[in-house]
Order: structure tokens, then C-alpha cells, then sequence
């Protein structure tokens, strides 16, 4: 079942970009066991409104295909349960501040000292390293400490953060892909290491062709609301009856644009031959190209423009969007049954691997469902075992 089907991971983490980058080793087949605190669990499973059966929609976006096991992590035996389970894992991800699992134990030369071919991913607000290491991170925070929120906004209005924990996302996006490469290398070697992801640089690389920009001119990157930078016209313009996003990439693009809008003469235009003198007349462009656009609906536009090859696109809302023909057909929404909740809807994984198809195996579990299961066949508990932690507290 999946690319990583022999892998298994163990999951300490906990909000979103821990939790994200589990979910999608474990949508490629890996066991993801999500260790979790007795009673509370992962913050995450209190987020709500709104609720699924008395289960938080937030907790079910991102810890599909995962067991759940709880352990009190306070309690010495529910820290050597996680010792044990680490040493017949192949990676751990935690997202603990710095410091704390080497207080509690579970740090990376500790585990790695029982299990050398252990991968070891710690995720935290701004690296194990530097001035600002022990401070906590937290998306928002960091979406406006790293230049990304300066960025996003209407040109003369507040800047704005994303509407989804983006830095979060990326975060995990790039602690999955080091895992990878991290198990990669392994395979050589048979030994593995310690990686290191901070919310902070992956939002910073997230700046990508701006940061860029900046190191060509020195200058303080600017707010261009829905337009681009270095492209124009690439940016949302206003129909007759509402908005749609325009992105003419090219400078053929541009000429078939201006054919479509019935003003052929602007792509002849000295001003606007070229998309350096379009970024640099785009004051100017941009209001006469919105005149035209104003005199068809978005429909109309769309379906002329394609036909030309010009990237067109409604401006949609999220139900449109997980409603769309093409979004169900390459099933990045996916039924599944979940214990309590019955059938649940969920995002579906974004590769489509052609040996080894990711997909959605599991709902999201239950806070410790799995608790007696890997207890009993990893650890070898007895149900004697298992009562006596349970009325410790331990689990």
C-alpha cells in the first residue's frame, strides 16, 4: 500500500506542520503512529467550531491514515513506551520547543545511540541554532516576520496575512521531503541523521522570485495586491459580472489578448511590445484593458480566451472549488469511513504515483484507538500490562 509501506514513523508532533508532514509520508503507506497526551490529545482536536461527530473539522485535516496512541510523556514509563517505539522506528518527528526532549530524554543522540538507522525531524519556529532559537513560532507571527505578509495585500491597504496557515504548510512540505532524502541516503549508509526545519526559512524561501528581486535592486519589495511583479498583465480584472484572474505569461500571449479584446492596436503599441515595457506602462495598460474586459461576462471571457490558449480562471470560493469536475476527477476529495462520525469527506494526496498510488487509508483517528493495539504487538503489553498503565495514567 504505497511507496513507503515498510517505513513506519513515529509521530510526537502536534498543531499543523508536524502533523502535515506525518500525513503525507503516511498517504505514500508509511504507519504513522501519532503519539498523543492522555485525555486533551492534540490541541488541534479542540479547535472548533465547527465539529464532526464532537470531532474538530481542524484535526481532521491533517492526520488521515494515522493510529493514535496515548502516552503521558510527564511519566517515566510513558517515556521509555516512546524510547521502545523509536527504536523499532525508522524516523520520529517532533515539533518541541528546543531543549525539551533533551530534558525529557527523547533527543536525537539519546535515540540515535539505541537506533543509528533512526531519521530525526525536529520542527520548530526558528531552528535548533542562531539569536532567536528559543522564541516560540507560530504561523501568523512568522507569515508577518518573514516579509511574506508585506507582500500580500491590496497596494494601498494593510498588509494581509494567507488565509490558510501557509508557513505551517511549507514547514511540513519540506521536513516530508528531507525525511525522504533522509531515507534516501540511509539506504547507502544504513545510518541515519538528524534534520533540522524552522517555520522561519521556509517562509523566507517562500519569497523566492521577490527575495530575488531585492537582491537585483536593493530595493524594498513592494505590494502589488492580485497583480505580479515582473509580469503584466498578470493580475484579477473585472468583468461584467464579477472577477476573473488573467495570467498572459508571454509576449504572444499578449498579442492574442489584445486580439480577443478587440484592441489589436495596443500589441503594436511602442508602449507595450514587450512585457518590460508592459511592467513599466502597466499604470496605464491595465485600465484600458479593464474597459474591454467590462463589456463581457466571465464565462464569455474564459471561454474565448482558452480557445486562444490564454490562462483564464474564475475567481472561486472554496465550495465551487472542492465541488469542481477536474478537483473530483483527479480525486483530491476522498470519502472515508470514519468509527464514529460514519462517512467523513476529506482532501485526497496530491501526487498520483503510478506503481505506487498515494491515497487515503484511514479517517482520522480516535484519541487513542490504537493505544492497545501497538502496545500489544509492539511492545509485547499484556492486558494486565495495559490496565496497570491505564490506571497510572501512563496511557
Amino acid at each position: 500500500m504505497g511507496a513507503l509501506s515498510d517505513i513506519r514513523v513515529l509521530d510526537l508532533s502536534r498543531v499543523l506542520a508536524g502533523p502535515y508532514a506525518t500525513m503525507l509520508l503516511a498517504d505514500h503507506g508509511a504507519e504513522v503512529i501519532k503519539v498523543e497526551q492522555p485525555g486533551p490529545g492534540d490541541g488541534t482536536r479542540l479547535w472548533g467550531p465547527p465539529w464532526v461527530d464532537g470531532e474538530s473539522a481542524y484535526f481532521f485535516s491533517a492526520n488521515r491514515n494515522k493510529k493514535s496512541v496515548t502516552v503521558d510523556l510527564k511519566k517515566p514509563e510513558g517515556r521509555d513506551i516512546v524510547v521502545r517505539l523509536a527504536g523499532m522506528s525508522d524516523v520520529l518527528v517532533e515539533n518541541f520547543k528546543p531543549g525539551t526532549t533533551e530534558r525529557m530524554g527523547l533527543d536525537y543522540p539519546t535515540l540515535a545511540s539505541a537506533n543509528p538507522r533512526l531519521i530525526y525531524c525536529s520542527i520548530t519556529g526558528y531552528g535548533q541554532s542562531g539569536p532567536y532559537r528559543d522564541r516560540p513560532g507560530y504561523d501568523f507571527a512568522i507569515q508577518a516576520e518573514s516579509g511574506l505578509m508585506s507582500i500580500s495585500g491590496p497596494v494601498d491597504g494593510p498588509a494581509s496575512k494567507l488565509g490558510v496557515a501557509i508557513v505551517d504548510l511549507l514547514a511540513g512540505i519540506f521536513a516530508s521531503h528531507a525525511v525522504l532524502a533522509a531515507l534516501h541516503h540511509r539506504t547507502s549508509t544504513g545510518t541515519g541523521q538528524y534534520i533540522d526545519v524552522a517555520l522561519l526559512d521556509s517562509a523566507v524561501a517562500a519569497l523566492i522570485n521577490v527575495a530575488q528581486n531585492h537582491f537585483a535592486t536593493g530595493e524594498q519589495a513592494a505590494r502589488y495586491g492580485n497583480a505580479h511583479p515582473n509580469i503584466v498583465p498578470y493580475e484579477t480584472v473585472t468583468t461584467a459580472d464579477g472577477i476573473m484572474a488573467l495570467a498572459t505569461g508571454t509576449d504572444d500571449q499578449f498579442r492574442k489578448l489584445c486580439r480577443c479584446l478587440g484592441v489589436e492596436s495596443l500589441s503594436e503599441d511602442g508602449l507595450y511590445l514587450t512585457n518590460d515595457l508592459r511592467v513599466a506602462n502597466r499604470a496605464v495598460l491595465m485600465p484600458t484593458l479593464n474597459q474591454q474586459f467590462a463589456l463581457k461576462t466571465t464565462a464569455d471571457w474564459i471561454a474565448l480566451l482558452l480557445t486562444e490558449g490564454i490562462p483564464a480562471t474564475p475567481l472561486n470560493g472554496v465550495a465551487q472549488v472542492l465541488a469542481d469536475p477536474q478537483v473530483l476527477f483527479r480525486e483530491m476529495v476522498a470519502d472515508v469511513q470514519h468509527p464514529t462520525a460514519g462517512l467523513v469527506r476529506l482532501l485526497g494526496p496530491v501526487p498520483k504515483l503510478s506503481e505506487t498510488p498515494a491515497g487515503v487509508w484511514m479517517a482520522p483517528p480516535l484519541l487513542g484507538a490504537d493505544t492497545d493495539e501497538v502496545l500489544t504487538n509492539l511492545l509485547g503489553y499484556a492486558p494486565v500490562d495495559l490496565d496497570r498503565a491505564r490506571a497510572n495514567g501512563v496511557i
